[in-house]
């Protein structure tokens, strides 16, 4: 099987909604998604972000790891959610071959869309990991 890494920003406002993007695929996410060669996981996301939602971000704490085998793509998928906050741009579909509705979510409503986080999407914020680029070497 591939080893695909995907990354989603986790980007909450101030009315503790959650930033999601419907894709042409058929499921709501996080904003996010595959990690491109020579590319870190902070510049994925960073990059990422912007191209599904329009919106620049810094980026925080790692906040869980997942991973699953997709037996029909034939991968075996490494999933980084890192928190991240918003600091430039506007709304907009950037990417309309791939996103066709971005929505601030309510925290109850974003755990229901993504039964994946077991614990719910709340309790990610209680955990927070480290996450160090340590660079070329």
């Amino acid at each position: 099987m591939e080893e695909v890494k995907v990354v989603y920003a986790f980007i909450k406002n101030i009315d503790n909604e959650i930033l999601m993007v419907y894709n042409h695929e058929g499921h709501w996410s996080l904003p996010g998604g595959r990690v491109e060669v020579n590319e870190t996981r902070t510049e994925a996301v960073i990059r990422e972000t912007f191209e599904e939602t329009g919106y620049k971000v810094t980026i925080g704490s790692l906040l869980a790891v997942n991973e699953a085998k997709f037996t029909k793509r034939n991968h075996h998928a490494l999933f980084f959610t890192f928190e991240a906050q918003i600091v430039a741009g506007a709304e907009e579909i950037t990417l309309p071959h791939e996103i066709s509705h971005i929505e601030w979510t309510a925290m109850d409503t974003a755990n229901y869309r993504m039964p994946y986080y077991s614990q719910g999407l709340d309790k990610l914020l209680e955990h927070l990991a480290f996450y160090s680029n340590e660079g070329t070497i």
